[in-house]
């Protein structure tokens, strides 16, 4: 009788344990298989090295919670053997969801790795830099999120009209019209300081105002001075835009765009910020400049030809055009195959190295159809050597070519501000995989 019942019992409680158990270990195989393949990837790609802010998992304090791998929109975290570990780091953008999201206090968030050194400009809890007046808020100082960006810009302008008064003209110029340079605008424009924000660009935005067309950004709800909550969760790059213009709208925020900071130097009382248009005398210099920095020129002739641009904002605009897209990135590509997609618009895309190696498969995969279906040229180990009124020269392994041409893009990077930074006296540490 008693075998009859743990027979029994075993059937009821053994069996139903020993399924879920196998369904636990498949399961878990699968995911171990299916974050090992991604790591793979993005190592042949090029792509396992973060760009700024990310985590850094403790494998001793991690046990597979998984809550890290479910908290981040960018599928950037996966699971390989049993452990969390940052799979596609290219994707990752820092908002520290995971961090949150850890039960066991695993996961620590750094800038830089080992091999690949971050810029961190040294600046305070209030946004003041060591050089007194000075002070940084949203991307340059590493945090490029947006919800962060527009919190560091009000709390920055909150320390500023700490300071003392002087008899200046301004009260603080704020360099830079992203998140954080508005939503520091506005905080000044509140508290009646006396301000000028400047823009070397045509439009508000920043990092933002480069994204693709109809880019998902992710952001959080935030408040922003003079207008309260700002209630956005994922919202695509013109939707926010249109946002931002709103914002100016109402609130008669005046931007200086197409004014370029030329230089920042100690005067009495404050600082000279010298632009493309004139001087101002300030008491405190804001910079919410972002980390893009200056688009990187190639240096040729013809260069300053107006057909020359250094982003993609809408491939309508070429539609029925010669275009020629310059760089090797993912921005390149995507511009290119943009471009290739418009009716009548032909499209050849140079770059300098042999492969392109650095970029998303997806990216990779576009670019081959398009070349394949002959929408795309591409001009691999090729050079622009000069651009002229209507055709540009390039050197392709020492052979001369000549391309009718009506417009390029160059999408080659841009120069950080580092040197910048050192020269008006700002201290940079350089993080390699630290806090």
């Amino acid at each position: 009788m008693l075998e009859g019942a743990s027979l029994t019992a075993l059937l009821m409680y053994g069996l139903p344990f020993l399924a879920v158990l196998g369904w636990y270990v498949l399961r878990q195989r699968r995911t171990d298989r299916e974050g090992s393949a991604r790591l793979k990837q993005a190592v042949e790609e090029g792509l396992s090295e973060p760009a700024s802010l990310h985590p850094v998992i403790d494998p001793r304090k991690c046990l597979n919670s998984r809550a890290c791998v479910a908290a981040c929109p960018e599928n950037a975290i996966g699971i390989v053997n049993g452990k969390a570990q940052l799979v596609n780091a290219a994707a990752c953008i820092g908002h520290g969801a995971c961090m949150a999201s850890c039960p066991h206090d695993a996961i620590t968030l750094v800038f830089g790795t080992e091999k690949r050194g971050m810029d961190i400009p040294m600046v305070k809890p209030n946004f003041e830099t060591n050089v007194p007046g000075l002070f940084i808020a949203g991307e340059l100082g590493g945090m490029g999120l947006i919800r962060k960006a527009v919190e560091q810009g009000r709390q920055a302008v909150e320390s500023i009209a700490k300071l003392k008064g002087s008899g200046l003209p301004h009260d603080v110029v704020i360099v830079g019209a992203g998140p954080a340079g508005i939503s520091a605008s506005l905080a000044a424009k509140e508290r009646n300081l006396r301000f000028v924000t400047l823009e070397q660009e045509e439009s508000f935005g920043g990092t933002v105002y480069h994204y693709p067309r109809n880019k998902v950004v992710m952001t959080a709800p935030v408040d922003l001075p003079l207008i309260g909550k700002m209630k956005f969760g994922e919202v695509s790059k013109e939707k926010l835009l249109d946002f931002w213009k709103g914002v100016v709208r109402r609130t008669g925020l005046k931007i200086n765009f197409f004014e370029r900071m030329e230089s920042v130097k100690p005067g009495p009382q404050g600082f000279v910020v010298k632009t493309s248009r004139q001087e101002y005398r300030t008491r405190a210099v804001l910079l919410t400049i972002g980390r893009r920095g200056t688009p990187r020129k190639l240096g040729v002739k013809g260069e300053e030809r107006p057909k020359v641009v250094y982003r993609l904002i809408d491939p309508e605009q070429y539609r029925g055009k010669q275009v020629l897209v310059v760089g090797g990135g993912d921005s390149a590509l995507e511009a290119a195959v943009a471009c290739a997609d418009e009716p009548g618009t032909r499209v050849t895309l140079s770059y300098r190295g042999d492969a392109f190696s650095r970029v998303k498969q997806k990216n990779r995969d576009l670019v081959q159809r398009a070349e394949s279906s002959r929408k795309l040229k591409v001009l691999l180990s090729s050079n622009v050597e000069e651009i002229g009124d209507d055709a540009v020269t390039l050197d392709q392994g020492g052979k001369k070519l000549s391309l009718k041409n009506d417009a390029i893009i160059v999408c080659a990077g841009g120069i950080l501000p580092t040197p910048f930074l050192k020269e008006i006296g700002v201290q940079v540490e350089t993080k390699h995989g630290t806090a």
